[in-house]
């Protein structure tokens, strides 16, 4: 049935692990919408049932989410319904389905509503002890090695704190590839089960986390976060020329004035002083 009233997208953050860090708005919105829009709706039957909400949900993850985009434009405006829009963990969008769906549907005047909540790579960031005033997300990094290694290579010169995501059966063989690119000693943080039973933050430098991981494979599983150092500050290639030394290198081999007149075009001081400083370094000479 056609309805002249436009449904609401909710845009829905569920917990990453721990049932009780879902949001009491969370549960009011879930309890409202006409339908969930889940990445899998196994999963998230499970967390309706545990708040005793019945909702029809439908499916929409990476690899229908471009098919799907028409259907839950049909359920919002011709329908009317309201829709809230979940993935397995944490905010939707990041790292997750959900884009081309908010979009589109912002692109034809349907509202899309935030309902903000859990995020790994933030609840990671926040315990992490590395910088939070700047940081940047990468999410996933390539699967294959020489890729990885290539994007790696891009962010080797960052500065601000690195956030990724990662699956445990590639958990060592990116601390390798990072440990390769960025240098043994730069330190990080491999972040997992965040809020569940074994939740684990480790800080270490990336070769002894690859040292520790090797000899724990028990621990190369669950959701995980790796957090990186940015790189320091870059140190100048030259280092700052001190007139004094340069003088003491062009006497070695020019006449007092030459020597004198070159000194300060590379150094920028005055051909006075460094004339007096050229007298008094061949006077104690």
């Amino acid at each position: 049935m056609h309805s002249n009233k436009i449904g609401t997208l909710y845009v829905v953050a569920t917990p990453i692990g721990n049932l009780q860090d879902i949001s009491l708005r969370a549960i009011e919105v879930l309890k409202k919408v006409d339908r969930v829009a889940a990445e899998d709706t196994r999963h998230a039957m499970q967390l309706l049932n545990h708040f005793s909400i019945n909702k029809p949900t439908l499916s929409l993850h990476e690899f229908n989410e471009r098919e799907r985009v028409g259907v839950l434009l049909a359920y919002l405006q011709q329908q009317g319904e309201s829709v809230a829009l979940v993935s397995d963990a944490g905010t939707p969008l990041i790292s997750d389905p959900g884009f081309l769906v908010v979009r589109e549907a912002k692109a034809v005047g349907i509202p899309v509503v935030p309902v903000p909540g859990p995020c790994a790579a933030i609840t990671a960031l926040s315990v992490s002890g590395l910088a939070t005033d700047r940081f940047i997300f990468e999410g996933f990094l390539p699967a294959k090695e020489e890729a990885r290694r290539q994007r790696l290579t891009l962010l080797r010169h960052e500065k601000r704190t690195l956030i990724f995501y990662e699956a445990p059966h590639r958990l060592l063989d990116t601390l390798q590839s990072m440990s390769t690119v960025f240098g043994s000693q730069r330190k990080a943080v491999v972040a997992r089960e965040l809020t569940k039973v074994h939740e684990s933050v480790l800080a270490m430098d990336l070769a002894a986390l690859i040292a520790w991981f090797t000899s724990h494979p028990d621990q190369q599983r669950g959701e995980i976060v790796i957090l990186v150092t940015g790189a320091e500050e870059e140190k100048q290639h030259a280092k700052e020329v001190i007139p004094k030394e340069a003088l003491a290198i062009l006497l070695e081999e020019l006449p007092l004035k030459q020597a004198v007149a070159l000194a300060s075009k590379i150094t920028g001081e005055r051909k006075n002083v460094l004339y007096e400083l050229a007298l008094s370094m061949k006077g104690n000479a």
